[in-house]
């Protein structure tokens, strides 16, 4: 719970009232669920946080056990702050207590009348490293009064009469005095030149004592049990008599292991050993210092929970590499109905929309189920959930961002608890085609609330993508003869490449092209590749495949005549080609930011009516460059072709192809479009319908016909 700074429409979940207020310190929010209530009713919640309306897809803190290390938060989740963040946190650790930590002024003032400034230390470890703390006490103090003042300047709260005070006679041997009334102070060793120096100690049983065993990662019922333990006690009978408490059975003790945790400077670990004497490691832990013993725990651990948290990240040819440590899921404390949400964002996607994106993301969520892909890219959260039997996925970025992570996702699922996890879209990128098709919108604006694009997360309906094998063959290509062989008499006889070598494939999600679209595409992307820093948004992206397609319209047409050049058979047969610059293959209805290169005509008898999961593929002509922008502002659609289930092209020549807008020259050979294996599961935004309006989906703006030339690139 968070104290202050409600929101306006806050109301108290406990009396409904309102609970907001002007004074910013009044009211109670929780972190996780966004409950509000008055500093009055917030006692009265419900202990155990439901986060709310995101419970389904929320990754719970109960799950997780993080890297045992003294990492900083930021650093665990690869957040980058700002140098002037950096500056400021420089300060010495919160756990170190030095001389300083003391009101200054008063006391000395004091001292030099009725009061004497002590230093006090909570164990042989303090005194060995000489970091202790001050209190002020009258010269007539009590043994009990000296106690108190120790017990307060160490903030702890136990019961008073288990501790006591001793003098310290030796600074290197330890050597102590217990402090006797009835004036204590007058008998005490000062030092030459310094203060009097106390132990606070802790009144132990010899026979006796009382620790708290916690259950930790096992499903248990109870959080803790109170166990007694005596001189003959060890960590095997503790174990034993846990298990028994948590309704475990107590004859597989040799199963687990008795964790020390200590939260004093991040957290820090050590299995106890089974024959260890845990009276004596108790009284052991008080003696070295009462403060450390109050921030540690014991756990009953599993001994095959592997706490394997894993480092992404080594040194290749002397060059610097990300190196991450990620958490470790525990899928067993996940609650029956859970399937948490992967959050994968792309920064840079969209005009770098995705910095606030992945901020408000955070805040939602877990922070460790939110990760840039931009650092070890997608693979580092597909790992961390390999083991979570149920869970989504949700992209932010373009059409390219998505093909990397269903690509990414075909490598990990191999060997992950969950084969195939739906996968919805954020669309931050440039055409953002796949999402249109699954309602998201065209285009993140900023102005959505992230708290409902969740909420959409939660109720989107699974749909099935079809995806595709784009193989390319280059012509078996001869090689010059070398010189023993054309002495050898094999003069004219070149030497053919391995065909292997000459192959290559790449999977395809949305749309293929080959010809005047793909040329367009081409030089856009040079263009960008060579001036990254000027490409930062969606409307300048825009403006520069128009003056790109009216180049072509006016200087170049290096595409005229492709319908005579290459050779197109859709299953097995060959196509006769009208006259056409390029080509469009659809696995989508939606090309280049939205536009429908099929149209919207009815079907006839030789087509059915396409989708993205019929197993067919759209064959689409484009007849010259004033076409392609028709069909770019949606004023016109391209020449119906073909419709298959498998596509081959034979060139002759060069050619400019694309792939879901990734360009390249392909030298001549042959292009074969065949159904893949791989199939994706996508999450489709549901309807939403208001009373008197037409749905209109999520994210989408006002359109405003576009302008030509525009690319299909992500």
């Amino acid at each position: 719970m968070r104290e202050g700074n409600l929101p306006r429409d806050s109301r108290c979940v406990v009396c409904k009232k309102v609970c907001y207020s002007s004074e910013c310190l009044a009211g109670m929010r929780c972190e996780w669920c966004g409950q509000t209530a008055h500093a009055l009713c917030y006692r009265q919640m419900d202990g155990n946080c439901q986060f709310g309306l995101l419970q389904k897809i929320m990754l719970p803190p109960n799950c997780l056990t993080i890297p045992r290390t003294e990492l900083p938060m930021e650093q665990l989740l690869n957040i980058t702050a700002s140098s002037e963040q950096s500056t400021s946190r420089k300060v010495s650790s919160p756990c170190k207590i030095t001389a300083d930590d003391v009101s200054s002024g008063g006391d000395e003032g004091k001292e030099k009348e009725d009061y004497e400034v002590l230093r006090i230390f909570d164990g042989n470890n303090s005194l060995r490293t000489q970091v202790f703390r001050t209190a002020s006490v009258p010269k007539t103090a009590s043994a009990q009064q000296i106690r108190d003042a120790a017990l307060r300047r160490f903030h702890i709260q136990d019961t008073p009469e288990n501790f006591y005070v001793t003098q310290v006679i030796n600074d290197l041997t330890g050597e102590e005095e217990t402090l006797e009334d009835p004036v204590p102070l007058r008998n005490v060793k000062r030092p030459e030149g310094r203060r009097a120096q106390v132990f606070l100690r802790y009144r132990d049983d010899p026979d006796k004592a009382v620790v708290k065993i916690y259950g930790g990662w096992l499903r248990v019922p109870v959080t803790f049990c109170t166990l007694n333990v005596t001189k003959e006690t060890v960590v095997q009978d503790i174990v034993s008599e846990s298990l028994e408490h948590f309704g475990l059975d107590r004859k597989t003790w040799n199963r687990y292991n008795l964790i020390e945790v200590s939260l004093e400077r991040g957290v820090a670990e050590r299995t106890c050993n089974h024959h260890e004497n845990m009276l004596q490691l108790v009284r052991n832990l008080r003696k070295d210092s009462l403060r450390r013993y109050h921030v540690i725990r014991f756990y009953v651990q599993e001994k095959e929970d592997p706490h394997d948290h894993a480092v992404f990240g080594a040194v290749y040819e002397d060059k610097k590499l990300i190196v991450l440590c990620l958490p470790n899921v525990q899928p067993k404390m996940l609650p029956p109905d859970s399937e948490p949400l992967l959050v994968l964002v792309n920064v840079k996607s969209g005009g770098c929309q995705g910095t606030e994106l992945i901020k408000s993301f955070r805040k939602l969520l877990n922070p460790f189920q939110v990760f840039d892909v931009l650092k070890g890219g997608p693979l580092v959260g597909l790992y961390v959930f390999r083991n979570i039997p149920k869970y989504k996925i949700l992209a932010c970025g373009g059409d390219g961002t998505i093909g990397w992570v269903l690509q990414c996702l075909d490598i990990a699922k191999q060997d992950a608890a969950c084969f195939s996890p739906p996968c919805g879209v954020v669309p931050l990128g440039t055409g953002n085609d796949l999402a249109r098709v699954l309602r998201w919108g065209g285009g993140y604006t900023g102005e959505e609330n992230p708290l409902d694009i969740l909420k959409d997360v939660i109720e989107a309906d699974e749909v099935r993508l079809d995806r595709w094998a784009v193989v390319f063959h280059e012509e078996e290509r001869s090689q010059p003869p070398t010189a023993p062989a054309a002495e050898g008499g094999a003069e004219g006889e070149g030497m053919m490449n391995n065909p292997e070598d000459q192959t290559s494939m790449i999977i395809m999600n949305n749309y293929f092209g080959i010809g005047i679209d793909a040329d367009v595409c081409l030089k856009f992307h040079n263009k960008r590749d060579a001036n990254p820093e000027k490409f930062q948004s969606r409307l300048f992206n825009k403006t520069q495949y128009v003056k790109i397609g009216l180049q072509k319209a006016l200087f170049e047409r290096t595409c005229k005549d492709l319908w005579k050049r290459i050779e197109v058979e859709v299953d097995g047969k060959v196509i006769e080609l009208p006259n056409i610059e390029g080509i469009i293959v659809l696995n989508l209805l939606s090309w280049g930011s939205g536009a429908n290169p099929w149209g919207t005509a009815k079907e006839d008898e030789n087509f059915s009516k396409p989708t993205h999961y019929d197993g067919l593929l759209e064959v689409v002509g484009v007849s010259d460059v004033s076409r392609l922008g028709l069909i770019q502002s949606k004023l016109a659609a391209g020449i119906r072709i073909a419709q298959g289930g498998s596509i081959r092209i034979t060139t002759h020549e060069e050619w400019p192809v694309q792939v879901d807008g990734e360009p390249h020259i392909q030298p001549p050979g042959t292009i074969t479009i065949l159904k893949s294996a791989l199939r994706a599961n996508m999450l489709k935004k549901p309807r939403r319908r208001t009373r008197g309006r037409s749905p209109v989906p999520f994210g989408v703006v006002a359109y405003t016909p576009a302008p030509a030339y525009m690319s299909p690139r992500a």
